[in-house]
């Protein structure tokens, strides 16, 4: 495998969240075995990748887990996401407020938990979707989420505050899909799930399905 698809000692973040690409993630940092990695992934423009709970909690709490280090078990999806941070800073000492995005998918080949409770990882990217105009037939999905833009827009929400990065691809499938999975309100594990699927046009069409079904989009 080429090195440029893989990548060794990932700091990885479980969430208890989804970060698809392209997405906008605001974290504020205060655990111990983040502030450091943070700080490095800062200094040195290198990603982190955000992955999905499937156990435990964003925080960590105190328990019996299996590793005897008197925290909570911690389990999380093989698939995630990388992300890259757009904005930092330190408001007080002990705590970082990024803004990051997301960029590309990658899977998991081994992982390991450092002493101090950081998880690690080896993985592999993902291939970027491919770039399938919105059909006609989805036309509906791709216009219901430029009407919500335009709307925060017109509200005069800043450009920091909006819920949605620029340039807004709203003719590309794999976009517009992945803006309305962050956008509604649905079980993470669908939400992985559809970021799991390599096709952006099925992503879509079942995006579409949920739309209808709850009368955003006709």
């Amino acid at each position: 495998m080429s090195d440029v698809l893989t990548l060794s000692s990932l700091p990885l973040f479980p969430l208890g969240t989804v970060l698809y690409p392209g997405g906008l993630l605001p974290l504020r940092i205060f655990e111990v075995r983040y502030l450091d990695m943070i700080g490095k992934c800062h200094k040195t423009g290198a990603p982190f990748g955000v992955v999905a709970l499937t156990q435990g909690s964003e925080v960590r709490k105190a328990g019996d887990g299996p590793s005897g280090d008197g925290f909570a078990s911690e389990a999380f999806y093989n698939v995630g996401t990388l992300a890259t941070i757009t904005s930092f800073s330190v408001p007080q000492p002990g705590l970082m407020v990024i803004r990051c995005s997301g960029t590309q998918r990658f899977e998991i080949s081994s992982r390991e938990k450092l002493r101090h409770g950081l998880w690690i990882a080896d993985v592999t990217r993902l291939d970027d979707d491919q770039t399938i105009a919105v059909p006609e037939d989805l036309r509906g999905t791709a216009n219901a989420l430029g009407k919500l833009i335009r709307t925060l827009q017109e509200r005069g929400v800043p450009p920091d505050q909006m819920p949605l990065e620029p340039p807004y691809r709203l003719d590309d499938c794999g976009w517009v899909a992945n803006r309305w999975c962050e956008l509604l309100p649905m079980p993470l594990e669908l939400k992985q799930r559809l970021m799991e699927l390599d096709n952006p046009l099925v992503r879509l069409e079942l995006v579409s399905d949920i739309l209808e079904k709850t009368g955003i989009a006709m």
